[in-house]
């Protein structure tokens, strides 16, 4: 159940910040590129949330 929450989170960030609510893109390349893209940039803000060097109250 952790693990499925902490997936969850992931694509409830990509349709709050990540822009995936309602996309604006038009083909499945396209469309996959951009979920790639939002998870990368998620990867990165988690990683950085468990370093310390991003301290996620500004986001």
């Amino acid at each position: 159940l952790k693990i499925r929450k902490r997936i969850e989170e992931g694509f409830g960030w990509l349709k709050t910040v990540g822009g995936l609510r309602k996309t604006k893109l038009i083909g499945r390349a396209k469309l996959s590129a951009q979920l790639l893209l939002g998870f990368s940039v998620y990867n990165l803000i988690r990683l950085g949330s468990l370093s310390g060097w991003w301290r996620g109250a500004h986001v």
